[in-house]
């Protein structure tokens, strides 16, 4: 009993070198849940449950998977402005600017650079999705540059991968970080006002325009999602150093958990009420800064909360699909488009998902995350963490110049 007791404290126990295990685990849902909604454009697959005469629809969660990629933005915010909480909080000297881009480039730009080779080659060249080779050339050169996002030609109708847009929007985040990091250490209170009143604004004049479509997914536009995301890294950073690792805590904590997932799901429900087109881009604006509050909160919730809630997010599965989330995330969406386009897997009807052809249906899903899955384990470990390790800097060399 004794070592089954050591076991689990040792399973539950935030680690010393500063990763967050629950964080793997809310990484790898937020991924599901928005590779879920993009499948089920494709598919029209909306699986319920009936317990005790009542019936329970995945609708709901479906519809609004999209909202999640907000949450991604987020933890992204948390990651990155982390090891600057940590830093100030110890006294020790902030993070570096360059070594910063470098470890972002190794880890982001190989992939996405594979994605587009791959996409434009298997899917776009055979197809002649081109009208012209000068309109191939603005799209590639708008995605190389990471400007994608802001024009429609390489937003909505590029011939490429239609979710890489978030890309964009992450890179330009990641100019900006080491100036927004070190301004958020030294005023956190006006940084973070200054950074929300400027997406409160930027979302408002969008909102001003007939049709918010280029506007609502720009980055100023997500400027407070990054601040509650550093916003949350400092008071994680705070907690763990003054609060004790006692049983209340992880109560209080899971409380916290608990009321922002019931906040979140009462936020999903509204959002998948919305009428189509504007008025989801007009609901997703106003929900954005609550959704990525209770977000936050719903991170500190289960990083400090009860062991069995930490075991659920962080385990040996949850880093493992946190380890191929990027890639997963890169292959999903443009691999179920082409698979119905191939037809795959085969049907007689050309839109078998709208005479609600139940096999097809369930076929083309389970095809769907099994592909996205294979595709993300063999470019996870096959080219991404490969050329990430020429990110990392020569530690021998480095003690050879000391």
């Amino acid at each position: 009993m004794q070592t089954l007791i050591a076991r689990w404290r040792d399973l539950t126990r935030l680690p010393e070198n500063g990763e967050i295990p629950a964080l793997h685990g809310v990484r790898a849902l937020m991924i599901c849940l928005i590779a879920a909604f993009h499948i089920w454009q494709q598919s029209w697959l909306t699986p319920s449950l009936t317990l005790f005469g009542h019936v329970y629809s995945a609708d709901t969660v479906l519809r609004s998977g999209y909202l999640w990629v907000d949450g991604l933005l987020l933890l992204s915010g948390f990651l990155c402005y982390l090891p600057y909480a940590e830093a100030a909080a110890a006294g020790r000297a902030l993070p570096r600017a360059l070594p910063f881009y470098r470890r972002r480039f190794w880890r982001i730009v190989p992939g996405y650079l594979f994605n587009l080779l791959v996409v434009l080659l298997v899917v776009a060249l055979p197809q002649k999705l081109y009208e012209n080779p000068g309109r191939l050339a603005l799209d590639a050169l708008a995605h190389l540059s990471f400007t994608h996002n802001w024009f429609y030609f390489s937003y909505y109708a590029t011939p490429l991968n239609g979710a890489l847009w978030t890309l964009a929007v992450e890179v330009q985040f990641y100019l900006l970080l080491p100036l927004l990091a070190r301004a958020f250490v030294r005023m956190p209170a006006l940084s973070y006002c200054l950074m929300a009143g400027i997406a409160f604004l930027f979302r408002a004049f969008v909102a001003a325009w007939p049709d918010s479509s280029m506007g609502f997914n720009q980055l100023p536009a997500f400027l407070d999602v990054y601040a509650n995301g550093f916003a949350a890294a400092g008071i994680y950073v705070s907690l763990r150093r003054r609060m004790k690792e006692d049983g209340w805590t992880r109560v209080l904590m899971t409380a916290c958990a608990a009321a922002s997932f019931l906040v979140l799901c009462g936020l999903a429900a509204g959002q998948a009420a919305e009428p189509l087109g504007e008025g989801i881009r007009r609901g997703q604006m106003a929900r954005r800064y609550l959704q990525s509050a209770m977000t936050a909160l719903f991170m500190l919730g289960v990083s400090l909360g009860l062991g069995g809630l930490r075991l659920l997010f962080g385990n040996p599965l949850t880093r493992f699909l946190s380890g191929i989330s990027y890639q997963f995330y890169l292959w999903h969406q443009v691999l179920a488009v082409q698979l119905r386009r191939w037809n795959l897997p085969y049907s007689p009807y050309p839109e078998p998902n709208r005479l609600y052809i139940v096999d097809w249906q369930r076929q083309y899903t389970w095809l769907c995350w099994l592909l996205a899955l294979a595709l993300a384990v063999l470019c996870t470990y096959f080219i991404e963490r490969p050329l990430a390790r020429l990110g990392r800097p020569n530690r021998s060399k480095e003690r050879k110049r000391i």
